[in-house]
């Protein structure tokens, strides 16, 4: 006999694979195979095959489970560990994940069902009425307050507040970030050069503390080239660097440094 169902009951192949499964009260885990795929099969060709974009999954599913009757027909296949492999079990895995995604939809739908029936309302409370405060009561507040019993509040807030305080860290002064001048650096650069004559810049940058301060380095070493106070020499790119001062030994000029502006960080 044929079946009748109508295909908006189901939402693709496996909820209909689902229901014939709960139809027949049959163990999803032991599926009869020929007995679903034929009733499966039935459906199938009762569709209107119009829409090419929902028969072709009912198809693919239909290809699938004539592949799975074929293999059970076939020598029982064993794995690497000596069991037996069943054709069935990547789609008894299919249909379980669908039902638990299926029975979440329908708590989900339920919620949204019940939630229908609740109403809000915001409130209509005058803003004189929400913030009213009524008077507090000094004589019922103080009752029973004693002088002990103030200092025993006035000890514990007191001992609160000092536990609060870091005994070791609060006795750290304010470190603060010495300011760095090109100016000054310019002098340090060019006393460094008079006392070694030749020297790398790398040499010289093991003085350095931060960043800033071999930026600021690099910036006095190019104003004392640019007013030729030294020479810089570099073989490759990215090689350490060599200076040399171009002052003859014990001739120490004064620099003159109007219109360079100090650099401060």
């Amino acid at each position: 006999m044929a079946i009748s169902y109508k295909l908006e009951k189901f939402e693709g192949p496996l909820d209909l694979l689902l229901h014939l499964i709960e139809k027949n009260k049959v163990d999803i885990y032991d599926i009869p195979i020929v007995e679903i795929t034929q009733q499966y099969l039935d459906y199938v060709n009762q569709m209107d095959k119009e829409d090419l974009n929902i028969v072709s999954d009912f198809l693919v599913m239909a290809a699938t489970l004539l592949e799975i009757k074929a293999r059970m027909l076939l020598p029982v296949e064993v794995d690497e560990e000596g069991e037996e492999e069943d054709p069935r079990a990547e789609l008894v895995a299919r249909l379980l994940e669908y039902k638990r995604y299926k029975l979440m939809a329908l708590e989900l739908q339920d919620m949204e069902d019940n939630a229908q029936g609740l109403l809000f309302k915001n409130p209509t409370v005058p803003k004189e009425v929400a913030k009213y405060e009524p008077p507090v009561d000094l004589d019922k507040l103080l009752d029973g307050l004693t002088l002990a019993k103030l200092q025993s509040i006035f000890e514990s807030v007191m001992k609160r507040q000092r536990e609060k305080v870091d005994p070791i860290r609060s006795k750290f002064g304010t470190i603060k970030k010495e300011p760095v001048s090109l100016e000054t650096r310019i002098l340090d650069v060019m006393s460094y050069a008079r006392k070694h004559r030749t020297f790398s810049f790398r040499q010289m940058l093991e003085r350095q503390s931060d960043k800033l301060e071999v930026v600021v380095t690099f910036l006095a070493i190019l104003e004392l080239m640019k007013i030729g106070k030294i020479h810089l020499t570099q073989e490759h790119t990215f090689d350490d660097m060599f200076i040399e001062t171009l002052e003859a030994e014990g001739e120490e000029t004064e620099l003159e440094l109007e219109g360079i502006e100090g650099l401060e960080g």
